[in-house]
Formats: C-alpha cells, sequence, structure tokens
C-alpha cells in the first residue's frame, strides 16, 4: 500500500463523485519548521451532491499537518551551491517514472486515523532528489558499526558502497574499524565495490565492532583532519544517540558533513520504523532451535523444552517466533510479568499441558522475569561498555525452578531440555527478506546525504522509506504492547494464561493511552 502523499495536492476527504476536483492545496510554513497548516481548498467544479458530501465531511476533518523534518546542510551552511543529479544520466533509473522525489512527498505516520482527528504527523519521503550538494569527485565517505551484531550489517555496508559509487561515482570511500573508537584509534579500510562485493553471504561485520568508546570531539575532529564530508553510522539506538551528538558538533564547527543513521538492532525495539534489519532472519533462524526443542521433549515422558531467545526489554522475537512456529505452548516476554506458583500460575498451567498432550515447549525473552532471578541471585547491577543493565540469565533459573517443583512438590518427575541459540541467530547472514530491506536502508541513506540532509536516521514508516530525525527514534524503546492485537493473537493460538492479574494496573494503563 502507497502511504506517501504530497503536500502540493490532495484528494478530498471522501470521493464521492468523480465530478468533484480540488484546487492543490496551499500550503503555510510556521515559525516552528516542522508544522504545515493548509488552507480550505477551493472547489473548481461543483454539483449538489458533491459539494452537500463534502461540506458535511469538512464539519469532522481536521486538517492539522505536521511534518517533522530532517535537518539540512544549508540550514548552517546556506550559501552551499547545488549540482545536478547525477542520476539524470544514469542508465539504471531512466526508465523511472518518476526519476526523482519530490520535496513535497512525505510519508503519514499512521495509516488509520478517524476523520474527525487530526492529520498527524509525517516525515520526508526518502530517495534520490533532483538537486545533490556534493560533487562526487569530491565525497570522501566512511560507513562504521557498533554495538551488538545482527544479520544484515554486511549487506548493508556493501550497498552503501555500491551505492555511492554505481549511482553518483563516489570513488573514495572508508571503512571506520572497530566501532566508534576507529575513528581515532585504529586504522581504516578502503572501500569498494570489489572489497565489498560478497561480504552480504557473511555473518558479522566486515569492519568489526565494538561498545562505547564515543568520544565526540575526538571523532569530529578526525573527520575534519581526514577530510571526511559523509558519515554513514549503523548502529542501536546508544549509537545513534551518538550520531546525534556528531552531527551537532559538525554544525556548531560549520563543516559540509552529513551524518546518515542506519538504525540496527535485533529485538526490533527501535521506536517509530516498522521494523529493524535482520529481525526477520532471526525469527526464521528461531524456528530451527524450537523445532530443535519439540522434537526433543516430544521423545521422553514429561517433557518440557525452554528455548531463550533475544530481547532485552522487548519481546517481539519470541512473539514472532511463536506465532510462526505453532509447536510453543508458552510465550514469555518482558513486557508481560508473569508469576510461578498459584491460580493461573505458570507452574499450574505447565502441569496442565502435560496431563493434555504430555509435554510443552517455553518460550521466554532473554529480558524476561529478571526482578524474580535477581531476588534470588542477589547480584548488582552492571551494564556493559554502551550502557546496556547486563542481564541475569533467566533460561537456567526457570528450568531449576520447574524442575525442582514438579520434582520436590508434586512428585512428577520432568525431562528438561533447554536450548539457547542467541548467538547462532545474531550471527548468521540476512535471509533474502532482509538483503533487500538493508539495500533499501543503504540506497535511502546515500541519497539522503548526497542530497545535503544530515542529522537523519533512515527507515520504513508504513512500508515507505523516510527520513526521520534522530531524536525521534531514540526518545523510546519500541515494545509488545499487551493491549494490540498481536499479542491477543498469540494468547489465542497458545491459549496460555495470560498472567493478567500479575500486571493488572499496567494493563489498565496501557489501556487508557488508546
Amino acid at each position: 500500500m502507497d502511504v506517501s502523499i504530497s503536500l502540493s495536492t490532495t484528494r478530498p476527504p471522501f470521493s464521492l463523485s468523480r465530478q468533484l476536483f480540488l484546487r492543490p492545496r496551499l500550503l503555510r510554513f510556521s515559525p516552528n519548521f516542522g508544522v504545515f497548516l493548509r488552507k480550505p481548498p477551493s472547489i473548481s467544479r461543483q454539483n449538489k451532491l458533491a459539494v452537500t458530501a463534502l461540506q458535511l465531511s469538512n464539519q469532522t476533518q481536521n486538517d492539522d499537518f505536521v511534518l517533522e523534518d530532517v535537518p539540512h546542510l544549508t540550514n548552517f551552511l546556506p550559501d552551499l551551491p547545488s549540482y545536478p543529479n547525477p542520476l539524470q544520466k544514469s542508465q539504471a533509473y531512466s526508465i523511472v517514472k518518476r526519476n526523482f522525489v519530490s520535496p513535497d512527498d512525505v510519508v503519514a505516520q499512521n495509516v488509520v486515523i478517524q476523520k474527525e482527528n487530526p492529520r498527524g504527523v509525517h516525515f520526508r519521503r526518502a530517495g534520490p532528489r533532483e538537486k545533490v550538494f556534493f560533487k562526487p569527485e569530491e565525497v570522501r565517505a566512511c560507513v562504521v558499526t557498533c554495538g551488538g551484531l545482527c544479520p544484515g550489517i554486511n549487506t548493508v555496508i556493501r550497498e552503501i558502497v555500491c551505492g555511492l559509487n554505481n549511482m553518483y561515482g563516489v570513488q573514495d570511500i572508508l571503512g571506520i574499524e572497530g566501532g566508534y573508537k576507529g575513528f581515532y584509534s585504529k586504522n581504516t579500510k578502503i572501500l569498494n565495490p570489489k572489497v565489498v562485493n560478497d561480504i552480504h553471504k557473511r555473518g558479522g561485520t566486515f569492519l568489526c565492532t565494538s561498545r562505547g568508546g564515543h568520544d565526540t570531539h575526538k571523532i569530529v575532529d578526525n573527520i575534519e583532519d581526514r577530510g571526511i564530508n559523509q558519515v554513514y553510522i549503523i548502529g542501536g539506538d546508544g549509537t545513534q544517540r551518538g550520531a546525534a551528538l556528531i552531527y551537532e558538533e559538525v554544525k556548531k564547527r560549520g563543516l559540509q558533513v552529513a551524518v546518515a543513521g542506519i538504525p540496527k538492532t535485533i529485538d526490533n525495539d527501535i521506536a517509530v520504523i516498522d521494523k529493524s534489519f535482520g529481525f526477520d532472519t532471526a525469527v526464521e533462524e528461531a524456528q530451527r532451535a524450537i523445532n530443535a526443542a519439540h522434537v526433543e521433549v516430544e521423545s521422553v515422558e514429561n517433557g518440557v523444552g525452554i528455548v531463550k531467545l533475544m530481547g532485552r526489554y522487548s519481546g517481539f522475537i519470541a512473539m514472532y517466533a511463536t506465532l510462526a512456529s505453532r509447536d510453543v505452548d508458552c510465550c514469555l516476554i518482558p513486557e508481560s510479568p508473569f508469576y510461578l506458583e498459584g491460580r493461573g500460575g505458570l507452574f499450574e498451567f505447565i502441569e496442565q499441558r502435560l496431563k493434555e498432550n504430555g509435554h510443552l515447549v517455553i518460550v521466554v525473552a532473554e529480558g524476561t522475569g529478571q526482578e524474580y532471578v535477581a531476588a534470588e541471585v542477589h547480584a548488582a547491577d552492571k551494564k556493559d561498555a554502551s550502557g546496556n543493565k547486563l542481564l541475569l540469565d533467566v533460561g537456567p533459573w526457570l528450568s531449576d525452578k520447574i524442575k525442582d517443583h514438579f520434582t520436590m512438590s508434586r512428585k512428577m518427575p520432568v525431562n528438561m531440555k533447554y536450548i539457547d541459540p542467541t548467538y547462532m541467530i545474531r550471527a548468521i547472514p540476512s535471509n533474502a527478506s532482509d538483503n533487500i530491506y538493508c539495500t533499501l536502508l543503504a540506497h535511502g541513506a546515500v541519497h539522503g546525504a548526497m542530497a545535503g540532509y544530515t542529522g537523519f536516521t533512515v527507515g520504513p514508516v508504513n512500508s515507505k522509506q523516510a527520513y526521520i530525525p534522530i531524536a525521534r527514534v531514540t526518545e523510546r524503546q519500541n515494545t509488545v504492547k499487551l493491549t494490540d492485537r498481536m499479542w491477543a493473537r498469540l494468547l489465542a493460538s497458545t491459549n496460555q494464561p495470560s498472567f493478567i492479574g500479575s500486571d493488572q494496573e499496567r494493563v489498565d494503563k496501557e489501556i487508557l493511552k488508546i
């Protein structure tokens, strides 16, 4: 579904007659850059039925329109010259009906809205522009990867390099090794299409990675000293916050440097965008672990299989893997606290399933039940180099709890099978779907940087690639909403307890937000 719209022309709220036409809607740009207010449309051809319908609809339609724009180099370098986009002469793009994205094209954050509500928030649509603000021969670009691994990183690297070279003719591209600290403590790699030709077939990151090491002044000093004028940063929310600081320092120094972010997290917990790259691959690979657990528990008496999947604060991988598998009896995620004993608890459910089927499989996200584990092991709060809280291992803890309860309390021996495929899932190459998605992300970032946009991140919003202010994707983490239909579908699929009694107050608050 094409959910992008143009700021310059829109259709009437309700198209009841083909004889009703509207002139282009005029825009008035407000002082707080990012809000457009549209003047009422004028009618060029009228009939009584159509006019009446329009009047009725306008009584309830609120045309408030918000554009959350991204910075542009001309904001602080107003005299920056522009040049015709080299894609005008590209053989590949010559057959495209609309070579370039109109500056008026935007993408709606919400597709489903009620007619009396405001139009809502929109973002600039990603893609090539008619004018660019860099001469290809003067571009020196760099690519850096930070944080944990995720399927698809190498594909993004490859497509940034190939996109710059094949589409725009950029020859000077550097790879920063070892994350942010690589800017000032590591050597760089010369990147070209030949060097990165087959890296998408491998897992991990061709450029290596690290957590932490962000020193804004040192990084920008290095960017300035090396003559880099395009920076492509691949990483999660912490990495993107670092990218925002780099942009601010570049702006402060008045440098013609475009900073583009490509959001990365295997947990799919980045706000605004539809999903993060590598997520589909992770869900697909998780099926192998779930299937193995199911085979194991089916082959023994009272078999209980536990599969621990990634998901520090968000249970998307666990939820989607459960829905895709059909072999999972219970899914536990950080957003939905559970309890073990008592009516409606996990132990009661396990006993019921063992009596019915003789086995069951539980999928648990790594961030689930941390408060229970911490209360027993008395662990001190520790954080990694990125500032993330180090998680306690819920998998073995839950396995021991289940085994002890049924062996000692219920006198019902169980055969426990525990599988932790965490690093196997995130270290594999991306699948076909993610490879295509990574290509769109990389090309979107390249088009944006060449067009002079900076301090932005790129990602799909309602299936259309958009340029998003970095602050929007780092302001909060995307989590599973217990009041959404997807979680309801999972509960219906597994027929597991909702554990609603342990978290009723939290669910009530979510309902009030709707």
